[in-house]
């Protein structure tokens, strides 16, 4: 097995988790079978209980594990199913080391951080760069392990330590390090700086490692002169030197590593130069230059209430972002506060709220040749929620296309309720515990005591109940499908006859048939709610069923994407094979049914799921 570790230094943000997905793009480019570890210092067993604001999205894997984003960047770039181990924390290395003490496994020795917990990551590293991540057998051939945080940050020390044996141990052949550290331009001078990447190296020299390979954060490509003095002053060689400057979109990082010979010099140091081939990028590549080239724009309003911190909706950003590529469109998205929305803004802040609904408008001016959609995604907590069901309720009245996500399609079913039903305290228990109409409840498994780990998690088999769906020909006509949640409330079983009656269609249901995973309204454009998270899943190549019906539905593509649909089915019936799906590629498209059919096949998931007969 060999090693790639990569590490940051000055300051955070870097860039880091982009990097290590693109290093694994590149190597597996090169013919390589790649797996990712992220190591993240905190003491948090995992990100399970972290708030958006303060570390960015929970990312849910197919096991449940609730992890660090960088996770989802690695598990997209490199098309890959990741598990819980993948991501090491200060908090799980400590209560494994502990459990072992209290079990008497150390036989009455003084447990330390040398060697005990450094022992430990050692060997969980070196367990979980064994387990395959590509669906196929034996171990992959590279590890990319990214140390979260920078060098010289206290909670990092143990693991320096561990990681500093353990490139010992497996041998200068097997480990190559990798830094990221920041090249600024000031604008006074004009010029780009390197002492605080010399300072930078300093550090990690200070810890026992020399970087095999510089990767310099600049606004521009670095200059010659300072490749140099960068190369002299840090014991790096020139070519090893590479500039990740700003570029109009991350698929052109694998490119930026590829152009500037990054993945020789990483082969070089690991010995693999005989073995790998030279790295085939073109998808990346015309992908990278099709992103450039959009200009038609699609406008999405994302309604959240952690609106101040992109990377709060990270996976939803990227899934919208897949799904606007397959459609040849420029996503716009127009972030709208959901709290600015509710009638109390209105009353205090009347600026605000005006604000608010006028972007939530203008951005659903719904025409269909060029219509918006609206976004409503999960969260926790009843701050905005109020917001969210006026959004839900106007994007229903107005036949704007609406893709409510965990939370988003609770609150809709909620708004149906008092708004068709006439149930004016229609509520979720989790905001109105005493409400006589609970719409929403939560679920009987759950725990109201303990936050971690504690909800419904990971990936669950979701069933079609209505063959003529939108849902069902977006997800390529299956009998069900597979997605990832992360949800303590549900609809509530009781109210769901009166519900559908009303012309609330739940077309998708767990396998008991009493938890709904999928509402329509049958009579709407497009207005679709998943209980699940349909966006961990999404793939640059592979776009989420549910955000590829949104995009296509707001650029007015839905109604050949959906005619096409059902030609594939007939056609899938009568001449091919369950199999022959797994040939689907996922070309770019434009409006004509010829390229409708491109988006469709785009969306496809693999056989696996079980094609309707």
């Amino acid at each position: 097995m060999k090693y790639v570790l990569v590490t940051g230094g000055v300051v955070s943000g870097l860039g880091k988790g982009v990097t290590a997905s693109s290093i694994g793009v590149i190597l597996k480019a090169c013919g390589l079978r790649v797996t990712s570890i992220k190591i993240d210092p905190y003491l948090n067993t995992d990100a399970g209980t972290m708030s958006p604001f303060e570390h960015g999205e929970v990312f849910v894997l197919d096991d449940g594990g609730e992890v660090d984003l960088d996770l989802g960047n690695y598990e997209r770039f490199l098309d890959c199913k990741l598990t819980c181990d993948n991501n090491i924390t200060t908090g799980k290395i400590y209560q494994l080391v502990i459990d072992k003490e209290r079990r008497g496994d150390y036989l009455g020795k003084t447990v330390q951080v040398v060697p005990h917990i450094t022992d430990a990551i050692q060997e969980w590293i070196e367990h979980v760069a064994m387990i395959p991540v590509d669906g196929k057998e034996g171990p992959a051939d590279v590890c990319v392990i990214e140390l979260g945080g920078t060098i010289g940050d206290m909670e990092s020390m143990p693991f320096l330590e561990a990681l500093g044996q353990f490139s010992y141990r497996v041998g200068p052949g097997n480990f190559c390090l990798v830094h990221i550290s920041l090249v600024p331009i000031l604008n006074v001078v004009g010029e780009q700086k390197t002492k605080p990447t010399q300072h930078s190296v300093r550090r990690l020299r200070g810890f026992g490692f020399t970087p095999d390979i510089l990767a310099c954060r600049s606004a521009k490509p670095l200059d010659e002169n300072v490749k140099e003095k960068l190369s002299l002053f840090c014991h790096v060689p020139a070519a090893n030197i590479v500039t990740l400057y700003d570029v109009a979109n991350i698929w052109h990082i694998p490119l930026l590593l590829k152009n500037q010979k990054a993945h020789e010099a990483i082969l070089r140091r690991l010995g693999l130069l005989g073995v790998a081939r030279e790295p085939k990028l073109d998808e990346w590549m015309s992908r990278a230059e099709t992103v450039d080239t959009l200009h038609d724009p699609v406008r999405i309003a994302m309604v959240g209430k952690y609106n101040g911190l992109s990377d709060s909706y990270l996976s939803v950003l990227m899934a919208l972002e897949h799904a606007s590529i397959a459609c040849h469109r420029k996503l716009v998205v127009d972030w709208v506060s959901a709290s600015d929305l509710e009638v109390m803004t209105a009353k205090e802040a009347p600026n605000l709220s005006e604000k608010a609904w006028s972007r939530l408008k203008v951005s659903c001016s719904f025409a269909y040749d060029n219509a918006d959609g609206i976004v409503v995604p999960g969260g926790f907590g009843d701050r905005g929620v109020e917001g969210k069901i006026l959004a839900a309720k106007y994007a229903r009245e107005n036949n704007v296309p609406y893709l409510g996500i965990c939370l988003g399609m609770q609150i809709s079913v909620i708004e149906f309720a008092r708004s068709i039903l006439n149930m004016q305290d229609a509520n979720s228990r989790e905001f109105d515990p005493d409400t006589r109409s609970p719409c929403i409840i939560f679920m009987p498994e759950g725990s109201k005591t303990h936050m971690g780990g504690t909800m419904r998690l990971g990936s669950r088999r979701t069933f079609f109940h209505i063959a003529d769906c939108k849902s069902v020909k977006l997800y390529g006509n299956v009998k069900y499908v597979d997605e990832r949640h992360r949800h303590r409330y549900e609809v509530n079983p009781d109210m769901i006859m009166e519900l559908e009656r009303a012309g609330l269609a739940f077309v998708g249901k767990d396998e008991t048939g009493q938890r709904m995973e999928i509402l329509e309204l049958p009579s709407h454009p497009y207005f679709i709610g998943v209980q699940f998270h349909p966006e961990f899943k999404s793939r640059p190549g592979k776009p989420s069923a549910p955000f590829l019906g949104l995009i296509a539905a707001s650029c007015g593509q839905l109604d050949a994407l959906l005619e096409d649909a059902a030609l594939s089915n007939q056609l899938t019936k009568k001449n091919a094979p369950s199999n022959a799906v797994s040939k689907r590629n996922a070309c770019q498209i434009g409006n004509t049914k010829k390229s409708a059919k491109s988006l469709f096949e785009g969306s496809l998931y693999s056989n696996s799921n079980g094609f309707l007969a």
